[in-house]
């Protein structure tokens, strides 16, 4: 039998094994996820992915309790407002936003500056909302599993690091974590019952329409540089566009905008903008290895916001670059105070003490590091300060789970690992 006829035999078994009703749309769609084990992924893989992707913005705590309170409206009158709903401001200049199973919704930083007035980022929320409440994450990974194609994922940074290089080893690391890839109709649907969710809350539903043509306009011009992340996920289209006229015509008129309120609650992000654009310029620099203008800039973006601990951790790995690891821990020691939430603070603090020969403090911080997010890097690193102070079953253990994350630091812990075998 040909594989496609395999496949087709397989999807059908499937789909009467495992169709379930879209509680937005009452539509029979397929899925192989309950509900229950759907809410448990998304509480699993939602701080894993903050984590990963920078974690949350603290500059301004009441921007978070804005988000958070737009997004409660628009869920409340959703089709599914028994959801257990989060809303969070990820420390992200990517402008980006996603939705985990379960209501787990983000925003990054750089997304909201984008942004003119409180409908648009009611278009924004109200869309995440139906793709939690519609199900559109257990759909997507049913049918990727029948396809074989496994879960679409969010990878970790994919350039490999060596001990004393802790450039761009940060916000990226760690495990993987899950975002369904959502097809054309996923997208349409979310734009269309967001916009319901919209008038239902009390904003004006036009706020998706200036939102889709804003994007529209900013792939066509070719501004969207650091939006791929965006567009890949969300592709904008005059379709999409049109569409959204003509579900705004069908809906009740006189809905709020709430621009002077919106510009208020993201003022903070407006006066930092500066920091963060030199902040930025030196991540792009120092990819370049341009690694003194990039401390130069880094500096620069510290004097504007001195709040702000990704700066300094960044200052640290650009010293850690230049094998000034104490002064690389000052930093990160710095980065530490500002920010104590980040798992990567805690690991490049932890390496930074290993190259001092601080191995007890690296341990410690290697340690905490896990607490908030498990990486292969931490457990190398572990099993490395272990062997050095003669602990060698502990460093194999950690060697062991570091094996199995792969890669070139999967490879030099099995290489460890062999390593001790033969002293055994």
């Amino acid at each position: 039998m040909f594989p496609r006829a395999i496949t087709a035999i397989l999807l059908a078994a499937s789909l009467l094994a495992g169709c379930a009703v879209n509680p937005v749309t009452g539509e029979r769609q397929l899925s192989l996820i309950s509900p229950g084990q759907e809410l448990a992924l998304g509480a699993q893989q939602y701080p894993i992915n903050q984590q990963q992707q920078g974690g949350q913005y603290l500059i301004d705590p009441a921007l978070q309790d804005y988000v958070a309170r737009v997004g409660s409206k628009l869920a409340k009158v959703s089709d599914q407002p028994q959801l257990p709903y989060e809303f969070v401001v990820l420390n992200n200049s990517v402008p980006n936003a996603w939705a985990l199973p379960g209501g787990k919704i983000a925003v990054n930083r750089g997304l909201l500056v984008l942004l003119d007035d409180e409908a648009e980022l009611a278009a924004v929320l109200g869309h995440e909302i139906v793709h939690a409440a519609a199900r559109h994450s257990a759909a997507a990974m049913s049918q990727q599993q029948v396809l074989g194609a496994g879960l679409a994922v969010l990878g970790a940074a994919t350039r490999e690091t060596g001990y004393g290089d802790l450039v761009n080893l940060g916000g990226q690391l760690g495990g993987s974590a899950y975002i369904a890839r959502y097809g054309r109709g996923n997208e349409l649907e979310s734009d269309r019952y967001g916009m319901q969710y919209m008038a239902a809350a009390g904003y004006d539903p036009q706020g998706a329409v200036r939102l889709q043509r804003k994007f529209v306009e900013l792939s066509k011009n070719r501004q969207a540089g650091g939006l791929d992340a965006l567009f890949a996920s969300h592709p904008p289209s005059q379709a999409r566009v049109d569409a959204n006229l003509r579900h705004a015509q069908k809906l009740p008129r006189g809905g709020t905008s709430n621009r002077i309120g919106y510009q208020r609650a993201i003022a903070q992000l407006k006066r930092d903008a500066d920091a963060y654009d030199r902040y930025d310029k030196a991540q792009v620099a120092a990819r370049d290895k341009q690694y003194d203008r990039a401390l130069s800039l880094v500096r620069e973006a510290q004097k504007r916001q001195p709040r702000e601990a990704s700066f300094y951790q960044l200052e640290g790995d650009l010293l850690a670059q230049k094998k000034r690891y104490r002064a690389a821990y000052n930093a990160y020691d710095q980065a530490l105070q500002k920010n104590p939430g980040l798992f990567s603070n805690w690991l490049k603090r932890g390496l930074a003490s290993a190259q001092l020969k601080n191995y007890s403090e690296a341990e410690r911080d290697l340690t905490r590091s896990l607490r908030y997010l498990e990486t292969p890097y931490a457990h190398y690193y572990l099993g490395e300060v272990n062997e050095k102070q003669g602990d060698l079953k502990t460093a194999y253990s950690h060697y062991q789970t570091a094996a199995k994350g792969g890669g070139q630091i999967g490879s030099a812990a099995q290489a460890r690992i062999e390593a001790l075998a033969g002293k055994g």
